[in-house]
């Protein structure tokens, strides 16, 4: 796999090519923080919360808007009231009804599963907010149920507007007495984003800047991306979300100590160190001959795809069992020879911590998909799936 590493510091390069379309949408994450909480107080969010706190929540997002709904879920954390679910399909489950808040956000404001949502809400009675673009038909939908209709603002590519998606939702769920979620905490999440967008900037050099190195780290390997919280089980899921959507690149998404206890098996396979000098771990002696003999001399000579764990740690909430887990896992993979790359969340509040996940690496898919020479602005074949 050719790597374009010097791409990443040539300033010049970067942005007047491809990138310099996306990366100052990227660049905006802190002013969507802070421009999303006024534009859903001006939408009246507040009314949702009029008939008092809902039997539960449903979020209806599908592609990338399905992350806010995994957003809500963290910062609202174990302790939420009420249950937070996300729903990535056509309809609605039987359950909802009347004392049920469905909450829909789409970037596009097209989508035929998340339009079908609102329809069915409608009919059933339950509380409705719509996160989405005017003009659209989710936006009439919203209209002609007389929902809460917060606007989607800015142009915006679907891939660099997460933060616009998500905090309409936790706007409104502080309404309903499901969260709190003081100004301070937003601010600290703005100015968290302010910082990581600074320190990531196109004009900062790879030995200083961290997404730069992360993407440098994960490109040629098959990253395995664990979270050991709810926050950072949710950046797991973005990671990957952004990884394909933008560098067009696979990863594999996982946490602890769910599914980790299954994936742990991938350090033993092909991909890890497992197969590896014509031997497996654990083998016998008739085996590692077997697979010597069968064993491909050509591919041999190129240097292979290897397994890497990205493991996000969140020491400060995340269980004690689970941080002796990460800590095994890391061990593991040593002995394994798979690399890892071990990132902490940053801040006080579950919303702070999750934007300095999610702020890095929507910097390093970017990079990732100049290092490989891919065009991170390539609108993704989505459409083959009739969207």
């Amino acid at each position: 796999m050719y790597l374009d590493e010097a791409i990443l510091d040539d300033t010049a390069r970067i942005d007047s090519g491809s990138a310099a379309a996306l990366l100052p949408h990227v660049a905006s994450a802190a002013l969507q923080v802070r421009q999303s909480v006024v534009l859903a107080e001006e939408a009246g969010v507040a009314r949702l919360g009029a008939d008092g706190r809902p039997r539960a929540v449903l979020v209806a997002g599908v592609g990338g808007s399905s992350l806010a709904a995994g957003v809500l879920a963290a910062v609202a954390g174990p302790a939420s009231p009420v249950p937070i679910i996300g729903h990535h399909a056509h309809g609605l489950p039987g359950w909802v009804g009347v004392s049920d808040v469905v909450l829909a956000v789409s970037a596009s404001g097209t989508s035929a599963e998340t339009c079908s949502v609102v329809e069915e809400a409608d009919r059933r009675g339950a509380r409705i907010g719509v996160v989405a673009p005017p003009d659209t038909p989710l936006a009439h939908l919203a209209a002609r149920a007389g929902a809460p209709f917060v606007p989607l603002v800015g142009q915006r590519p679907g891939r660099a507007m997460l933060w616009s998606l998500a905090v309409p939702l936790l706007v409104a769920v502080r309404e309903l007495g499901v969260i709190r979620l003081g100004a301070d905490a937003v601010e600290a999440a703005a100015a968290r984003l302010e910082e990581v967008a600074t320190r990531c900037r196109s004009s900062s050099e790879s030995f200083v800047n961290p997404a730069k190195t992360l993407a440098l780290e994960l490109a040629g390997s098959l990253p395995l991306v664990w979270g050991t919280s709810a926050v950072t089980s949710v950046a797991a899921e973005h990671v990957a979300a952004q990884l394909a959507a933008i560098a067009k690149y696979p990863a594999i998404v996982g946490a602890l100590p769910h599914p980790g206890h299954h994936q742990v098996a991938l350090f033993d396979g092909p991909f890890g160190a497992g197969l590896t000098a014509g031997s497996t771990a654990g083998g016998t002696g008739a085996r590692d001959d077997l697979e010597d003999f069968f064993r491909d001399r050509i591919s041999d000579e190129e240097e292979s795809i290897r397994l890497r764990l990205i493991l996000l740690r969140d020491p400060d909430v995340e269980r004690p069992e689970v941080g002796r887990q990460a800590e095994s896992a890391v061990a593991v993979a040593a002995e394994r020879g798979v690399g890892v790359t071990e990132l902490r969340a940053e801040g006080a509040g579950p919303l702070e911590r999750l934007a300095s996940l999610i702020g890095l690496f929507d910097f390093t898919a970017v990079y990732a998909a100049l290092a490989l020479g891919i065009d991170p602005t390539q609108v993704p074949t989505v459409r083959d799936l009739g969207r």
